[in-house]
């Protein structure tokens, strides 16, 4: 019984945060500028469909559309997507493929994808975009290092990512947007490299997004980390043959969210269920270390190390007793 008061207060405090969102949110996005204008990209083929040596090819494409997106936005006036296009687009920079409409949606491979036995896909949440793409790169980078040689890393930014502070970023309606993509992604990386270990790296709402593509994934193994939960009580719920990781770094302040799910009628189901780090939820918890929730892939962090071990295929260390 003493449960029940706790969870009703839970539900109330996500709902009042929903309001809030719902209310704080259009009367901020108001004040922003229109969305910055970009051309129509190149439209490449499948992943899986590649030719030996397409690869090169596609990275030269997309580095075109790229440049051609951050002239738009140049004269559109938008100085700081235009700087962080022209990062993008620097010689050995190496893109999959490449559109900057609607927020933008990218994925840029970290190391040698053609001779990789190791790929892990970094699958970021809400709060992301092409303007704050740096930061992508510079974690993405962090665990290339970490995996060492034989070790790829594809960031996948297939999706438009929703405000931190939204009603989009309680709900998995732009998860349920970005599976299919994601799964497409997985299934291409098999094609081209059928041997190597694949691991998907889903951070806060990334989650969400692993999720809801983990059915049938030909994924080696699925992490979540930093998560508001995925949408579904338990890991078994995932139907996935992958192995399901869950870890969460000390300070990270998404310890605090309700792990509930409410169905607001004519609205949405909102919340995410089930802590995944939770022993109910069934995953296999690794040591995250005691950093916040945008410090998993700091250099020297025990975080880091641990991922990169569950990518190459070994046990992560334990916490220290």
């Amino acid at each position: 019984m003493a449960d029940r008061p706790r969870r009703r207060r839970t539900r109330r405090a996500l709902l009042a945060s929903l309001v809030t969102f719902a209310v704080a949110v259009p009367v901020s996005g108001a004040a922003r500028p229109a969305a910055v204008p970009a051309p129509v990209p190149t439209v490449p083929g499948q992943l899986r469909d590649a030719a030996p040596g397409a690869l090169e090819q596609r990275y030269a494409v997309s580095r075109q559309d790229i440049r051609a997106a951050g002239r738009m936005a140049a004269g559109h006036g938008d100085l700081k997507r235009a700087a962080s296009l022209r990062a993008m687009a620097a010689p050995g920079r190496q893109f999959l493929s490449f559109d900057g409409r609607d927020g933008g949606r990218s994925v840029e491979v970290v190391g040698e994808l053609s001779s990789a036995r190791r790929i892990a896909v970094l699958v970021p949440g809400a709060g992301v975009g092409l303007d704050a793409y740096g930061r992508l790169r510079r974690d993405a980078r962090a665990l290339h290092r970490e995996l060492g040689e034989g070790g790829a890393v594809i960031v996948w930014l297939g999706y438009r990512s929703p405000a931190t502070i939204s009603p989009a970023a309680l709900t998995t309606g732009r998860a349920d947007e970005a599976a299919p993509g994601l799964r497409t992604l997985v299934d291409g990386l098999r094609a081209v490299r059928p041997a190597a270990r694949i691991s998907l790296l889903c951070h806060s709402y990334g989650s969400v997004i692993c999720a809801r593509s983990a059915p049938g994934t030909s994924a080696d193994a699925l992490v979540l980390y930093g998560s508001p939960g995925v949408g579904c009580d338990d890991a078994a719920a995932l139907r996935t043959g992958a192995r399901v990781w869950a870890g969460r770094g000390g300070g990270d302040w998404i310890a605090r969210v309700p792990h509930v799910r409410v169905r607001v009628p004519f609205v949405a189901t909102v919340g995410f269920g089930t802590d995944p780090v939770a022993e109910e939820f069934g995953a296999e918890v690794f040591d995250a270390g005691d950093g916040g929730h945008s410090d998993y892939l700091l250099p020297g962090s025990r975080s880091l190390t641990n991922l990169a071990r569950i990518v190459a295929g070994t046990e992560p260390l334990e916490a220290s007793r």
